[in-house]
């Protein structure tokens, strides 16, 4: 009873939230992080519900399966000589900026992996607005598989070494993810040619004329086997979970609908149980310091800094002045990435409850005031278009 009683305050958050966003203008996750603090703040939510914590997880995998769904990978490999070479630029210059940042202030080795950290979260929250029309949308999405795979890598390679050392365990874990990308590979490579075979296997699997939501229960199913498997693997279980999303994508095109279904499944009820539990985890009366604050402003300027830097010297020549510095910020909200990694340096005692604290109000930073900019950079862009061609026009 207790459990349901507490599920119950925090679905009046989730109903709460889209309603505050629209009056107040910002996005939902933010505003679903913020209410969860003032809840938990206020005391109308306790802390550390099992329950809570556990379903908030399925929700933050949910948000990377959805992701994954995102994901095209004939587009992609299209792509592939466009933006390719530009791509492995882009991260080079913004893990030297990460690396040169840790050597000259002697920061913690966490600061290695959460400088360039990429999260499609928060870029999914964009689309999910705005679309992909814009060019530089689109290429924050292709961008953000990439990072996206290389922060799971990071993420790996920094939980094993953190938490077992550079021993056996440690690089087994690395050769154990090797494994896996390359057994996806082999295994996408393998159902292309059976479903090129027989393409009627497809509709098997998920029919047309669905009555029985069978294409949702294939999905659901899928999704939940392979983050059994990365647990089982000792893997971090965001990998399956963004496999599962762009097996879905890629394999079983013919079901347009399906996407859009799971997508205001996850956006309705799991995705904002996570927002509302980073929001939970954060105790306003330590935020609100002028230590932790300073420390979290510090932590945005040098994310933001790398990200500029990296995307003008590898895309401004491909996106001009504007989307390039819109580019630039729609990368520097990696929100879900850098509350994992703060989470496994503080569970693991590489930085402190406080340090904690910087990284996840960083993280809110971005997500308030990055995502309130580059709103109101598209508005006042757009209007100055208007503008010039009502002008042109009229000329």
């Amino acid at each position: 009873m207790e459990n349901l009683i507490f599920l119950a305050h925090v679905v009046l958050l989730m109903v709460l939230s889209p309603i505050i966003s629209r009056v107040f203008r910002l996005p939902t996750p933010v505003v679903e992080i913020l209410l969860g603090s003032f809840a938990v703040w206020a005391g109308f939510l306790p802390v550390d519900n099992e329950v809570f914590r556990n379903l908030s997880k399925i929700g933050f995998f949910y948000l990377m399966f959805l992701a994954g769904l995102e994901i095209d990978i004939q587009r992609f490999i299209r792509y592939r000589d466009r933006f390719l070479k530009k791509a492995i630029l882009y991260f080079i210059c913004l893990y030297s900026i990460s690396f040169i940042l840790y050597l000259s202030f002697g920061l913690s080795p966490v600061y290695i992996v959460a400088i360039p950290i990429v999260s499609l979260g928060m870029i999914m929250a964009l689309i999910n607005e705005h679309g992909r029309e814009h060019k530089w949308l689109e290429l924050s999405l292709i961008i953000g598989v990439i990072g996206e795979l290389l922060s799971i890598g990071a993420l790996v390679v920094f939980d094993g070494a953190i938490t077992h050392g550079l021993g056996w365990s440690f690089f087994k874990s690395i050769l154990m993810l090797i494994a896996v990308l390359i057994s996806s590979y082999f295994l996408y490579r393998l159902l292309k040619i059976i479903f090129w075979w027989y393409p009627n296997l497809k509709r098997i699997i998920m029919p047309n004329n669905d009555t029985m939501h069978q294409s949702l229960r294939f999905s659901m199913a899928l999704f939940f086997v392979l983050i059994a498997t990365m647990q089982w693997l000792e893997i971090d279980m965001v990998l399956g979970a963004f496999i599962a999303g762009i097996f879905i994508s890629n394999f079983f095109a013919h079901k347009k609908e399906l996407p859009h279904q799971l997508s205001m499944f996850g956006f309705g009820f799991l995705v904002p149980l996570f927002f509302i539990f980073v929001g939970t985890t954060l105790d306003l009366n330590m935020v609100f310091t002028s230590h932790i604050l300073t420390h979290a402003i510090w932590i945005v300027i040098a994310m933001v800094s790398a990200r500029l830097a990296s995307s003008f010297a590898a895309y401004y020549s491909y996106l001009g002045l504007r989307s390039t510095f819109l580019f630039s910020l729609g990368d520097s909200m990696p929100l879900t990435f850098l509350v994992a990694i703060a989470t496994i340096a503080v569970k693991n005692g590489a930085i402190g409850s406080e340090e904690y604290a910087s990284f996840i109000v960083a993280a809110l930073m971005e997500g308030i005031i990055i995502m309130t900019l580059i709103q109101l950079l598209m508005y006042l862009f757009k209007r100055y278009d208007k503008q010039n061609k009502e002008k042109f026009n009229e000329g």
